[in-house]
């Protein structure tokens, strides 16, 4: 979730929230190791907990949500260069959500 998701979710059970504490607060548990920064391109960076499987995410290019993909069943090792290393990989995927199709 982006700062924004999050103030907005967190505005019904905290009426008195403002966002430069959401801010705060998400600044403090990737500090403490809590969160961690997910990047999309062309997009704000993203929060996640620490210690979810490795996965992938797609985003509708129409209402803009971001989805999580789970889990990663691709095996990358072909696409690597004679000779070099995979360490780690990462996929995003950009389209139209089922609610969007729908709609």
């Amino acid at each position: 979730m982006g700062p924004t998701e999050i103030f907005e979710a967190a505005k019904p059970h905290a009426p008195g929230l403002g966002i430069a504490t959401v801010y705060r607060t998400i600044k403090r548990l990737l500090d403490e190791g809590y969160l961690q920064q997910v990047d999309l391109p062309g997009e704000a960076p993203r929060y996640e907990t620490v210690g979810r499987p490795h996965h992938h995410h797609f985003r509708c290019s129409q209402c803009e949500r971001v989805f999580d993909l789970e889990p990663c069943a691709a095996d990358f090792s072909a696409l690597v260069p004679a000779g070099f290393t995979l360490e780690k990989h990462e996929l995003y995927l950009f389209g139209r959500c089922q609610d969007c199709m729908a709609g």
